[in-house]
């Protein structure tokens, strides 16, 4: 049946389309007028992405992001017509994966949902581990430990903690970071690295120390 994703958007026709598309991919998508539905949803089953309109009835899409974030760590796409820096910035901060501004490309967006879907699901050799600065990476059951105490990350917080320890003691630039993390064809901004960065050390806790902040430059593990 493919991969089942919650499409929330407001605008019927757009619902539509999309759900078509995804469809057509051999996907199983999940429709919702309103915020308040999408909530509900995703409350009662489960899902391996969710895209967001964020300009809904009843409930936002930002408020849907922080309530789902609280609970679970599926994929989040916003998809939106706001196009401010600061409108990205918040939903990166309430712990979205990617933001794709309307008009988009059918094709693209699908593309991101997959290798979001993907990366979430850990598709990595079994057996597979990372071991520094008092983390633990099982990459084939992409888990995460700090200490003893077991963190939930986001696919993108998970994916600049693989790549930053996989490249121990190697300045990483925010550019290489986004090229990696969210793919060649990102057109977000630099700073969605540092706001990620930033809620990263915060599940870290005292294990955070380990990736250095490089001025003018990036980010560095130097965990031994």
């Amino acid at each position: 049946m493919g991969n089942r994703i919650l499409i929330a958007e407001d605008e019927g026709k757009l619902r539509e389309v999309l759900c078509d598309y995804f469809r057509s991919k051999g996907e199983t998508p999940v429709e919702a007028e309103n915020g308040a539905k999408a909530l509900a949803l995703a409350e009662e089953e489960t899902f391996d992405a969710v895209l967001l309109d964020i300009m809904m009835p009843e409930l936002d899409g930002f408020s849907v992001c922080r309530c789902l974030r609280r609970r679970q760590e599926v994929p989040i796409i916003f998809l939106t017509a706001l196009s401010a820096e600061e409108d990205k910035l918040l939903g990166y901060e309430l712990g979205a994966d990617d933001y794709v501004t309307k008009p988009f490309t059918m094709s693209v967006l699908y593309a991101k949902t997959m290798a979001l879907i993907k990366r979430s699901q850990g598709a990595m050799r079994t057996g597979d581990r990372l071991e520094s600065g008092g983390v633990t990476v099982d990459l084939s059951a992409q888990r995460v430990w700090a200490g003893k105490q077991e963190v939930a990350l986001t696919p993108k917080e998970y994916a600049l903690l693989r790549c930053l320890m996989q490249n121990k003691n190697i300045v990483m630039s925010r550019e290489q970071l986004l090229v990696k993390c969210w793919g060649y064809d990102y057109e977000g901004e630099a700073r969605a690295v540092d706001t990620h960065i930033k809620r990263l050390r915060e599940k870290l806790g005292d294990c955070a120390g380990a990736i250095r902040t490089v001025i003018k430059a990036g980010y560095r593990w130097e965990g031994s």
